[in-house]
Order: C-alpha cells, then sequence, then structure tokens
C-alpha cells in the first residue's frame, strides 16, 4: 500500500499510451482522492486522464446535460456521496421524510443508471460507511426513520440495484470500514477545517479499493492462485511430518488457519479461480495429504495444475503459465519461505506475490487486506474452469507423444458449435469481452445490454464459437462481431479468443467461416483492425499471418481481406451446428 505522499509523487507521472477517461464527482472535498487516484493509476500502469467535478455538485452535474462532466465524456464516473453528507440532510428532515431518505438517494442512482447519455459507461458508486449517531442505540434497528435504519437499507438496495444494472459497480468503502475503523477512516479535526470526509491515512485504502475496480473493468484482474504447500495449505512439513503429523482440522491449535485458509481458497475455486499447486517435493508424497487426509478441504479435483517436483518454484510457476496460457501479471503466488518468495519475485516481475506474516493465523486477515481478486463480472461457468484447465493439461502430456503437429490436431477430433448471440450466451459473451486481453484485436468492452442491442441489428453479424475435444468441453472459445461499412466491405469491430484453445486452428476456422457468413451475404472484402495494448502484441501480425493485406492509407493498423478469392485455410475442426 502506498502512503499517500508516495501518491502525489506518482501522480505528477505522465504514462504513454491511450488514457481511460475518469470523472470523479463527490460532495465534499476530494482533491487529495482525485491526486491519490491519479498516482495509484501510474503505480499501475493504466494511463487515465481524470476529471474532477465541481466541489457538492454532484447531482447539478449528473442531472444537467450541458454540465462540463458530459462535455468531458468519460469512460468512468466515479460517484461519492458521502454518509456524513447524508447524516446531514437526515437531521433536517422531519420522522416521515426520514423514512423516505434511502428511497430518495437510490431514485437518484436509478436515473443515473438509465441516462441514455451514461449508456456504455461505467459507474462505480461509493456505498455508505455507517455513523452511530446513537438517537435511539441499538433500538436503531425497530426503527425505520432512524439514519442506521436507513443507512443499512441504502447499502443492501444499492447492492440489488447493482445486480439491476450491468455498468453499475458497488466501491464497498463500508466494508474498508469495517476493517479499519471509523476512527481511522474519517477525522473530525480534518473535516472541520477542509470538508474532506476522509481520512489523510484512508486515502490509500480507499483509492486501492476505486482502482481495483477500474482495473477491473479494463480486463485486468488476477485469474490464478499458485499455492506452494508444506506451511502454507498445512502446518508442518508432509515429506518429514508424514500423514498424521500435518496440522490441520476445526479444534482448537494453529490447524485451525490452515483448515480456515484452505476454505478461503476453495470459495475462490468455486468463483472462477484457477488454483495451482508449485511444491518442492516428491508429487505421491505431496497429493497423499488431498488424497487421505480427512481434514483437507482442498482435492485434486480442486487442482488445475499440480507442479510437485525438485525443480525451482521459479521453473513450476513457469510451467503453469505455459499450461494456462494466461499472464504472468493474472497470477498469484503464495508462499511462506521469505526466500523462496523472493526468488520468485526476482525472476518473475509480473506476478504477484504478497509478503505472507509469519504467523499462519493472520494469513486470512492480512490476505483480505489486500482484495486479491476484484472482477467486474462473475458467471456459473466460472466454476467449471478448473476442469477445463486440468484436461488442457492432459492435452499438452498427449502432445508430446505426438512428432507431427497434424496428427495431433486430427486425434483431438474438434468439434465446434458456431451460434449467434442468444439469449443463453449473451451473459458470457459479455463475460469474456470485460476479460479477454491477450488474443484481442480490438480490446473493445461490451455490457450484456450492448451484446442484445447488436444481436438485433441486421447490419452486424454476430458469431460465437465453442469448441469440444474427446478431452472435454472448452465452452464458448471465441467471438467474432462484424458491421457493415457500406454495401460491399465487413468491418471487424471485434475478434477475440480463449488463449486456452491458441494452436488448435480455431483461428483458421474462425476466419473460414466468417468468410463464409460474408459470402453468403454478398459482401466482398473484410476490414481488420488492430488497436494496440499492453496486453495484446501477440496478435499484432494475426491478420498478416492469415492473408489479409494491409490498407497503407488507414489511421490505424488496418488489413483487407478479399473475399471473392479466398481459399479456406487449413483446419481439423468440425462444425457441429450453426444457429
Amino acid at each position: 500500500m502506498h502512503t499517500l505522499k508516495e501518491l502525489k509523487k506518482l501522480a505528477k507521472e505522465v504514462l504513454p499510451g491511450p488514457k481511460t477517461k475518469i470523472a470523479l464527482l463527490g460532495d465534499s472535498a476530494t482533491q487529495l482522492l482525485a491526486t491519490a487516484i491519479q498516482g495509484e493509476a501510474v503505480a499501475r500502469k493504466l494511463p487515465i486522464d481524470l476529471y474532477e467535478g465541481e466541489y457538492s455538485q454532484v447531482e447539478r452535474q449528473l442531472l444537467d446535460t450541458t454540465s462540463d462532466m458530459y462535455a468531458y465524456a468519460p469512460d468512468i464516473l466515479i460517484i461519492f456521496q458521502s454518509t456524513h453528507k447524508l447524516c446531514e440532510h437526515h437531521s433536517a428532515l422531519d420522522a416521515a421524510r426520514q423514512m423516505s431518505l434511502a428511497a430518495d438517494r437510490l431514485d437518484f442512482i436509478t436515473t443515473v443508471c438509465q441516462n441514455p447519455l451514461l449508456a456504455g459507461k461505467k459507474i462505480i458508486c461509493f456505498n455508505y460507511p455507517e455513523i452511530e449517531d446513537t438517537v435511539f442505540g441499538s433500538y436503531a434497528n425497530k426503527v425505520v426513520s432512524s439514519f442506521t435504519f436507513q443507512v443499512r437499507k441504502l447499502n443492501f438496495e444499492l447492492m440489488n440495484l447493482s445486480q439491476q444494472y450491468p455498468n453499475l459497480f458497488v466501491c464497498d468503502i463500508a466494508g474498508l470500514q469495517n476493517k479499519l475503523g471509523r476512527d481511522m477512516m474519517f477525522a473530525s479535526n480534518v473535516y472541520v477545517s477542509t470538508e474532506m470526509v476522509l481520512s489523510v491515512d484512508a486515502i490509500p485504502y480507499v483509492t486501492s479499493r476505486v482502482m481495483d475496480i477500474v482495473e477491473a473493468i479494463k480486463g485486468q484482474f488476477k485469474k490464478c492462485l499458485i499455492l506452494d504447500l508444506d506451511n502454507t495449505v498445512w502446518g508442518g512439513v508432509i515429506g518429514d511430518d508424514g500423514l498424521e503429523g500435518i496440522q490441520l482440522g476445526h479444534g482448537l491449535g494453529i490447524g485451525k488457519a490452515f483448515t480456515e485458509f484452505q476454505m478461503w481458497v476453495k470459495k475462490l475455486r468455486q468463483r472462477g479461480i484457477i488454483i495451482c499447486v508449485a511444491s518442492k517435493n516428491n508429487e505421491e508424497t505431496a497429493k497423499e495429504p488431498f488424497e487421505k487426509h480427512p481434514d483437507m478441504i482442498l482435492k485434486l479435483d480442486d487442482i488445475a495444475v499440480f507442479q510437485a517436483n525438485w525443480e525451482t518454484k521459479v521453473d513450476n510457476i513457469r510451467t503453469i503459465q505455459q499450461i494456462l496460457n494466461i499472464g504472468f501479471d493474472s497470477m498469484v503466488f503464495l508462499d511462506d519461505n521469505p526466500f523462496e518468495r523472493n526468488i520468485v519475485r526476482e525472476n518473475i516481475p509480473d506476478i504477484t506475490v504478497p509478503e505472507l506474516p509469519e504467523d499462519p493465523g493472520e494469513y486470512l486477515e492480512y490476505l483480505y487486506s489486500l482484495n486479491l481478486f476484484e472482477t467486474a463480472s462473475y458467471s456459473g461457468a466460472d466454476k467449471d474452469r478448473t476442469k477445463q484447465y486440468q484436461v488442457e493439461a492432459q492435452r499438452v502430456s498427449l502432445q508430446k507423444t505426438f512428432t507431427n503437429e497434424a496428427d495431433f490436431l486430427k486425434s483431438l477430433d474438434m468439434v465446434s458449435v458456431v451460434s449467434g448471440f442468444t439469449k443463453f450466451n449473451t451473459p458470457r459473451v459479455a463475460q469474456l469481452s470485460q476479460r479477454s486481453n491477450q488474443f484481442n484485436l480490438r480490446t473493445v468492452r461490451y455490457t450484456e445490454a450492448d451484446i442484445e442491442a447488436m444481436a438485433a441489428d441486421p447490419k452486424v453479424i454476430d458469431l460465437s464459437f465453442t469448441l469440444e475435444d474427446k478431452f472435454g468441453d472448452n465452452g464458448l472459445i471465441a467471438v467474432i462481431i462484424m458491421k457493415e461499412q457500406d454495401a460491399e466491405t465487413l468491418f471487424v469491430d471485434t475478434w477475440f479468443m480463449s488463449c486456452r484453445v491458441l494452436k488448435r486452428g480455431m483461428e483458421n476456422f474462425t476466419l473460414n467461416t466468417m468468410v463464409e457468413q460474408a459470402k453468403a451475404k454478398g459482401f466482398k472484402r473484410i476490414i481488420g483492425e488492430y488497436l494496440p495494448t499492453p496486453k495484446n502484441k501477440m496478435v499484432e501480425q494475426h491478420y498478416p499471418n492469415l492473408g489479409f493485406v494491409s490498407v497503407t492509407d488507414a489511421p490505424t493498423a488496418q488489413y483487407v481481406l478479399d473475399v471473392e478469392n479466398y481459399e479456406p485455410r487449413e483446419c481439423y475442426i468440425m462444425k457441429n451446428h450453426e444457429v
């Protein structure tokens, strides 16, 4: 966690590259918060441009469509309406109007979410840390007009509202106050003299939570947790202490800490985080607790890739990365040994390696405070991710037995279902739009509402692709959106694909399908565009490699394909069904 002083210094730096436009609107002084957000963005290597609204002009800026905020046209809008100002407003109302305080604020936020001028924008709304005004004491929980009742109702209904509007995200500073305490979050002497409702000490924590959400919205988040085993997942050393000697269990003692740590990891796996193991150990010995110990919460089925051998942790993590085909910056590595942590940091700078406390009893509270696994989307399909990567490890093992790549691909018996966007796959298409970074030609993010609108547009060709082989089903792994540019030309607005299926000919299969669709609708050419990001360099030559020709006079990297003279590219994927 950077200090405010450090963030102020970082805020003076200017990062190269396209900037995400962020607007910050607050009902109290936000100058230091704005500076801290700029500094934290630099620390995370995320170029942003920040507009700070006038002091206490939230409603005017949002309800007046001629305001400076609308002229600025932010990509992300941050709304910070404080509990302190809400309490002032509550105090000025009679009892009858106090009962509708939460409803009135929710109506305002709903109006913002429904504003067509903000369609496609992401809205981050701070929730409301509680102020215990002690007017009723604990009896406030029984009095609808009490401030305590209204704040708790407001926070609950704000969560419900965020489910109704996919572009609304709640920044949980109420949870931060639960962790840090109100005395740390709010300093009355600072507020009286500056109108700042966040203390100087609290600003870096709030800023970090804000930028966690911004990064997740931008598709930058952690996907994988890699675990050491001895004294990380259980107490003791399995090779020395044996199965009966390691510390686990729900009773008193340090074993409880490891069991509860495993319970947290299990929930991450259920949420869709990929769980892997990198352990210096004999594989058979390392797997024994997963298979035989009665108090193990984690089982082998929870582990996507299990690397237990006498290679270095660095080598094992690199092997895991090659199998998963995700960036090191999407990985978190947990190890109790400071030496191993430092070696991994030095050799794989992009990976996140938390400095675990010496006392295992403090692991969870420390990890909770880091908020490592923020996300901007979630679907039921996420829970199947572990199985998909376990199967991928089997494919990698099989590939080593073939000397000819074509024979290996043929042996997989691959089948793809090609479909338009439907009510069944729209959530997954939107989620992949938010998540895909490496194999993403233009990196345009779409909400479910955006996807539904394009599915209904006759000038859009929308395609989704699944991939299944003899090892299992990868689910929906690629998406194409082509838009009519003129009567003879289609423009590839979106082409992204899961890196899990690289080197299986899916690119060729996808292009063959795109050309079939274009020909069927009478188009003569397809234009593709590559917009570079810090993460998608792997597809820089994607279009040239597929036979597209560079458009010399285009302002960006654009390429054209002659549909009429196209020869289908070789692939070993069968099309099962098309909607």
